[in-house]
């Protein structure tokens, strides 16, 4: 019964763990990227079929009103392009609004084209597709509301389809109303079809991590099991003897005061021994003062492997924003601790002699800057950074630098780690790269700013530490 009831509750907790992991990784799992691609997709087939529309079915298009609304996307795609770097992952309203003026724009061409009298007015679909599975259920429900209304309006206003000698291509009107009754019908239950499928897979998916995450705890709760059986039971006759030993001693040493107190002082170091036994089979010896540490702290112990590489490591922690504001302690999470250590490594490995670690903050944001004094990241990865992809390096590159190990797949987890706890990171260049040597500044390398919010990582901004409590019960 006992172990039933921890099973769930560790079930229970993995879920819960693993519904925030997928909160967080997936508010920014779009791709700018893959957007841009399918547009550009559309902008060449829409291209395509007007040519041939006009030039081997003879129609009398509004092009120049066609040629404008596609430009109006390839202008949009190219500002994407050159605004924004290829590894940008979209939050839901920015991918909403994208799916909108898609939405928009294919609608005021089929405007233009015959309305629902073009078979092409099939590809309405596709946005509110992309939506059910891609965003919210609140905005899905408003883009289907959208190409319904689109829809609707088609079917009335447009501008028919004439050939060159004046007749029309116009469906019949029961044809046209149930082509109109098909794409209705199409949007809602394709949305709804789509939306239930993707819920299912994400379902599917957090309960795989919630499994992964209590077996792990499991496996954890049951060597630290072993590890505290083992030792209450070869504590426990040694303890025992010494109890009733020291409890013979009180009795026998009535009339000497001072051994008498010696005795009850090994019998109640005895208790306390048990308790402490105990208080290991609760709390897996978990002190609650290692759970937290002061900034710098945290980011030397991050740095630590690091340290005796070769090159030199600077460490400067002040706050800009009011010199007098005390150091804040911060959470020592792993994840804050191994995404910070990648990037220290990626800076250790790129630098040619020194790397300056630097910590400010303020009462709402806690910032780390690491700079080398390198050549910078690359302008071929500079978009891409961030992104999980290897690629062969060249001979020279690993005798320049022998610690190298790849940088895509290491940033790329620490930058996961570091949004997961809820940092948002930067990456520059510090100098320009068509500058002399002589002009060049001491910190002319990368630079890798995390930015957290104090709620997301800091204990307590200043302050005297808090009284230390009993170690909490385990969850299991």
């Amino acid at each position: 019964m006992q172990s039933d009831f921890g099973s769930q509750t560790t079930s229970q907790s993995g879920a819960e763990q693993s519904r925030r992991f997928s909160k967080v990784g997936n508010s920014n799992w779009l791709r700018l990227r893959t957007l841009i691609f399918l547009r550009w997709l559309a902008i060449a087939g829409q291209m395509t079929a007007i040519v041939a529309g006009q030039r081997y079915f003879d129609l009398q298009l509004e092009l120049a009103f066609c040629f404008f609304a596609i430009g109006v996307s390839v202008m949009a795609n190219l500002l994407a392009v050159f605004i924004f770097p290829e590894n940008k992952r979209l939050n839901e309203n920015e991918a909403f609004f994208m799916i909108l003026f898609d939405l928009a724009q294919l609608s005021f061409l089929l405007f233009l084209t015959g309305g629902l009298n073009n078979p092409f007015a099939l590809l309405l679909l596709a946005p509110v597709t992309i939506s059910a599975t891609a965003l919210g259920g609140r905005e899905t429900v408003v883009l289907g509301m959208i190409a319904l209304i689109f829809v609707t309006l088609l079917a009335f206003f447009h501008f028919p389809l004439r050939t060159e000698n004046g007749f029309i291509h116009r469906m019949p009107q029961v044809l046209l109303f149930g082509f109109w009754s098909a794409m209705a019908i199409g949007i809602v239950f394709i949305a709804l079809y789509a939306r239930r499928v993707t819920e299912e897979m994400n379902d599917m998916s957090e309960a795989l991590v919630a499994t992964q995450m209590a077996l792990a705890r499991g496996q954890k709760m049951t060597d630290l099991g072993a590890v505290v059986a083992a030792t209450a039971h070869e504590l426990g006759t040694p303890l025992a003897t010494i109890k009733l030993v020291s409890q013979e001693l009180i009795d026998e040493l009535g009339d000497n005061e001072d051994l008498r107190d010696d005795a009850a002082l090994i019998r109640d170091q005895a208790d306390r021994c048990r308790d402490i036994l105990r208080s290991m089979g609760r709390a897996g010896n978990d002190d609650l003062h290692l759970r937290t540490a002061p900034l710098s702290a945290v980011m030397r112990e991050a740095a630590e492997p690091h340290l005796d590489r070769g090159k030199t490591i600077h460490f400067d922690f002040l706050s800009s924003f009011d010199p007098d504001l005390a150091q804040p302690t911060i959470f020592r999470k792993p994840e804050v601790i191994h995404g910070m250590r990648n990037l220290i490594q990626n800076a250790v490995d790129f630098s040619d002699t020194q790397i300056w670690i630097e910590g400010d903050w303020s009462d709402q944001n806690i910032k780390i800057r690491i700079v080398d004094d390198g050549d910078g990241f690359s302008s071929q990865v500079f978009n891409r950074i961030g992104d999980p992809f290897v690629r062969r390096r060249a001979e020279n590159t690993s005798s320049a630098r022998p610690g190298y190990e790849g940088m895509g797949l290491g940033l790329f987890i620490a930058k996961t780690l570091l949004e997961t706890s809820g940092a948002k990171l930067r990456f520059a260049n510090g100098t320009d790269p068509f500058l002399t040597s002589s002009e060049v500044p001491e910190q002319s390398g990368a630079i890798v700013e995390v930015v957290w919010p104090v709620e997301k990582i800091v204990s307590r901004l200043g302050g005297a530490s808090p009284a230390l409590g009993r170690n909490q019960p385990l969850e299991i």
